[in-house]
């Protein structure tokens, strides 16, 4: 089944274009990383898919149209936002009682079961957790919740990398499956590689990489060549190049693993060096923000 399938998506501000006809083809029981940098149209593209934002062009989630049809989607969608603000005076447990009595598919059970293995205390206030406790009570509302897409924007932003871990090993094992999907944004790209089985990247409104995480992985090399290798190596046209303790690192696109051996150390490209290649190659000079900074998007 398709989730979410989006043909010629459109959104302008005054005279700034957020997208700029994108399509997105989701199937059910992937996981999407949308990937871009502060500005891309990320926030904007999550938007229109959960119905927040008027938009051109055609978009279709989970069958339903979620700007005319936004209280039938949020029924079988659930958002985990940046910035997951709970009510400072609320209590755990009135948080659990709040979304047992408003949403009909919330599974009380499978919460409180999430909870009993973290340190959260059901009569602690939200004013008394820690950022990182404060996801996990977000999270384990939300997988408690029989829903099947999940969109995350920026999940993690903020917590040191043990909560990270913790969050993403929840999520696999808590939520996914073959009938649920997830559509993730992050700048934090390095953490969830192992997680994704698609990738998108966008920029300036615009996609410039849609692939499976299969496909990446074999259409890109990164090779360590020595300095007398570096001439005939660059015949080849790497995509990008950089120098790492006296040798060069050399990103290759639809190289063949033989010829890239010949040239010398093959290495599998990240997520984060392809990500720099290409949106160096579409005209943005990019750094990967620090990960403790909160990124503007």
């Amino acid at each position: 089944m398709t989730v979410i399938e989006a043909r010629g998506l459109r959104k302008t501000f005054r005279t700034t274009v957020a997208l700029d006809g994108v399509d997105l083809r989701l199937e059910e029981g992937r996981i999407l990383g949308l990937i871009g940098p502060n500005g891309a149209g990320k926030s904007t593209a999550l938007n229109a898919i959960l119905g927040l934002t008027q938009y051109q062009g055609e978009l279709k989630v989970l069958g339903r149209d979620p700007w005319t049809e936004r209280d039938q989607l949020l029924r079988e969608v659930c958002f985990i936002a940046d910035v997951a603000v709970l009510p400072r005076w609320l209590r755990v447990s009135q948080a659990l009682d709040y979304v047992a009595g408003v949403h009909p598919r919330f599974d009380r059970a499978k919460a409180e079961a999430f909870l009993r293995r973290t340190a959260i205390k059901r009569t602690s206030k939200v004013r008394e957790l820690s950022k990182g406790m404060v996801t996990q009570l977000h999270l384990a509302l939300v997988i408690a919740i029989d829903a099947k897409l999940l969109v995350l924007d920026e999940p993690t932003l903020g917590l040191d990398i043990l909560y990270r871990k913790q969050f993403y090993d929840s999520l696999l094992n808590d939520y996914f499956d073959e009938s649920r999907t997830i559509l993730v944004t992050t700048h934090q790209v390095e953490e969830v590689q192992h997680v994704l089985t698609d990738l998108m990247f966008i920029n300036r409104g615009r996609v410039v990489l849609d692939c499976s995480m299969e496909a990446l992985e074999s259409r890109y090399f990164e090779v360590m060549v020595l300095p007398e290798q570096l001439a005939a190596a660059r015949v080849f046209k790497p995509i990008y190049e950089r120098q790492v303790f006296g040798r060069s690192l050399l990103l290759f696109d639809h190289l063949s693993r033989e010829q890239a051996a010949s040239l010398g150390e093959v290495r599998a490209a990240s997520i984060a060096d392809v990500f720099v290649a290409v949106m160096t190659a579409d005209g943005q000079a990019y750094q990967i923000p620090r990960q403790e900074e909160g990124p503007a998007r």
